[in-house]
């Protein structure tokens, strides 16, 4: 290890904080990530409990010269929350909620899960945007934009983001938590609202506006085959950007069934059935539905971790104009050739509140998209060893590169929280026409630009 810089302006740092080090009881299960198709081995993991250990942990690894990442759900999907031989700084265990019903505002630790944060909600029938996938981290999503079932109904999560508390990389081995509102480095907010989590400083609590949500309808249709997709594609895509904004729904195609999931917000199975209509009556797909609390359907949908597929490979990409029937035969196409049951094509409606920017505007830039869609491949078993190449490996890695290219022609844009790795112009793809901007406040809330990864912000220059 090397020795401590010369070169600070702060006290020498100690890590504090739930430490893990190759060698303890536990390394394994501390630095495998959901997605197991990649391996880490990081110097040293801390687990913080509260925002001085973040703030230790990061002047450590500044004064140390480690490289460092910061994760909270361990579903960066290309493993780019984790490092070898550097620091991880893991926010996972900062699960404070604190609910203020009267003014509806919630501030959360960053350390909560999507399920987590919820099922804390909904018992006081409160609600914010979040993803379908209850263990993935809050933050993560949030900070990518985040959408899901309320995303037409309240906006995408980054839209009620209305508060911040981020630790900063300052002078020469030091670090410092600052709050980021409309008040207080507004500019800051701004991009933590769509630029993805890790870019800027590492994100410690969040407060959100929240709204509330007493019951949701819950409906899910399943059609045996793929036979009907052209079809059940088309009548989906006709009405879901434009049905009521209650109405969020997806549809995910496997090799072997179609699956369409909607929720309606303060609604009735009859008021859901009545709206998917144009899409039900294709065919007689098998149909059921429920009625409750949000956090308790929410929770109702989950798949454990555990008998998920090992492997993960993904392609991101948004829509503004409806798929022509050659991209719809594209999709039926690689999809009767995917390499496992597990392997799909998702597709998340927009429209409603996602057309209109909250107070302060946010750095996602999507928000004309009609939907947003991702071919994913699955497969594998999950194990403590893993990173052993599996022999589906190259099968699966193949079929999403081509299966991505030949959407391209109707797709545009990507999104952070999915990366698209080799994509040659993926700051755009990202951010639009926001990239220039943030990266102005890249350099001045990380100007040395210490929080670094594969595709991270860069600062502005002079020369820029």
């Amino acid at each position: 290890m090397s020795a401590v810089s010369p070169h600070t302006n702060g006290p020498p740092a100690t890590l504090t904080g739930r430490i893990i080090r190759p060698g303890d009881a536990g390394y394994t299960d501390a630095r495998l990530g959901w997605n197991q198709l990649f391996s880490h081995y990081p110097l040293v993991i801390v687990f913080a409990q509260n925002t001085q250990d973040v703030v230790n942990a990061l002047a450590w690894a500044r004064q140390h010269d480690v490289a460092l990442r910061v994760r909270s759900g361990r579903h960066g999907l290309e493993g780019w929350s984790n490092v070898d031989n550097g620091l991880v700084i893991d926010v996972s265990e900062l699960k404070s909620v604190h609910i203020d019903s009267a003014a509806r505002v919630a501030t959360v630790g960053a350390g909560l899960n999507q399920l987590e944060a919820v099922t804390a909600l909904a018992k006081q029938n409160l609600a914010v945007t979040t993803g379908t996938e209850g263990s993935v981290g809050l933050a993560g999503a949030t900070l990518g934009g985040g959408f899901g079932f309320l995303t037409r109904w309240l906006g995408m999560a980054c839209d009620s983001l209305i508060g911040a508390e981020v630790v900063l990389a300052e002078g020469a081995g030091c670090a410092k938590a600052v709050k980021a509102d409309l008040h207080d480095n507004a500019d800051l907010l701004w991009a933590l609202r769509g630029a993805g989590n890790g870019n800027f400083g590492i994100v410690t609590s969040l407060t959100y506006t929240v709204a509330p949500l007493k019951s949701v309808a819950y409906v899910q249709a399943t059609w045996d085959g793929i036979g009907g997709l052209p079809r059940i594609f088309e009548a989906w895509q006709r009405i879901a950007p434009y049905a009521d904004d209650r109405l969020g729904t997806q549809l995910e195609i496997h090799r072997n069934e179609i699956l369409l999931f909607a929720v309606l917000a303060e609604g009735t199975p009859a008021e859901a059935r009545l709206l998917l209509a144009p899409v039900l009556s294709v065919d007689s797909p098998q149909v059921s539905e429920q009625e409750g609390n949000w956090g308790d359907v929410y929770a109702g949908f989950q798949i454990p971790t555990a008998s998920e597929p090992a492997n993960w490979k993904f392609s991101s990409q948004f829509t503004r104009k409806p798929f022509p029937r050659e991209a719809i035969d594209a999709i039926s196409s690689f999809m009767r050739d995917s390499p496992t049951d597990d392997s799909n094509f998702f597709t998340q409606a927009f429209g409603g509140a996602v057309r209109r920017s909250p107070r302060g505007g946010t750095a996602f830039p999507h928000r004309d998209a009609l939907f947003y869609s991702e071919p994913g491949a699955g497969w594998g078993t999950r194990s403590d060893r893993p990173g052993v190449c599996d022999p589906l490996t190259p099968q699966a890695q193949t079929w999403i590169a081509e299966f991505s290219q030949a959407l391209r022609p109707y797709v545009d844009g990507a999104y952070v929280n999915v990366p698209n790795v080799g994509m040659q112009d993926w700051e755009t793809a990202y951010w639009g026409s926001n990239f220039d901007r943030l990266r102005k406040i890249k350099a001045e809330y990380d100007p040395q630009h210490v929080f670094t990864y594969e595709h991270s912000i860069p600062p502005a220059t002079r020369c820029d």
